[in-house]
């Protein structure tokens, strides 16, 4: 598989990258996601959201390519007693089920240019059944200048248009940039440029 080499480099250690506990936009949005949803989290990594969002009531399937990383969410389950279904899979071959989900969050899963994206967008878009709900948060270009997380390439990155532009038939709940600081573990630590977009399928 094409990049697993650097992925596993970078979850092969005995700390949580991005911590244990869940993202703020996971806490703070997750009022918007039904009660007791089928919920895909994409890009899930070391488990803290799939697991936090568990022990709420969710259905969880997280999808993430680095197998260190599939392990260490294993661990973080079983040591809350929840059992989200965590798989280990290239998100470009895995098999994405149609209109499966209430659903599919993305947080910080900038990993791919724009060409990419729009493919991994539009099999995410699949993903959710009619009326579900897509979430998705990450940085923003501004995040170049605080270098505190991310990635350095400015086209990995999102805005509002971009994101306004790439669901044009969705329902938009909420489409935010701002900055704020983060503690999430080593990965994400400081003030950050994010974004967060909340959108309705129809």
């Amino acid at each position: 598989m094409k990049g697993l080499p650097m992925w596993e480099e970078r979850f092969q250690t005995k700390d949580y990258v991005f911590g244990t506990a869940p993202s703020q936009f996971v806490t703070r949005h997750c009022k918007s996601f039904p009660q007791g949803a089928k919920l895909l989290s994409v890009a899930e990594g070391e488990g803290r959201n799939g697991v936090w969002l568990a022990r709420q009531g969710f259905d969880v399937t997280g999808v993430e390519f680095a197998p260190s990383a599939v392990a260490k969410a294993n661990k973080l389950a079983a040591d809350y007693g929840v059992a989200p279904k965590f798989e280990q899979a290239d998100l470009f071959s895995w098999d994405w089920p149609q209109n499966a989900y209430d659903v599919v969050l993305g947080v910080f899963f900038q990993f791919v240019g724009a060409a990419q994206r729009k493919t991994l967008f539009g099999m995410m878009a699949q993903a959710l059944r009619p009326g579900g709900i897509l979430a998705l948060h990450g940085y923003t270009p501004k995040q170049l200048d605080h270098g505190t997380g991310g990635p350095k390439i400015l086209e990995n990155l999102f805005t509002a248009d971009i994101l306004t532009e790439a669901f044009p038939n969705f329902e938009i709940l909420t489409n935010e940039e701002y900055e704020a600081e983060l503690n999430e573990g080593a990965g994400h630590a400081g003030t950050s440029a994010l974004i967060d977009f909340i959108a309705r399928k129809p």
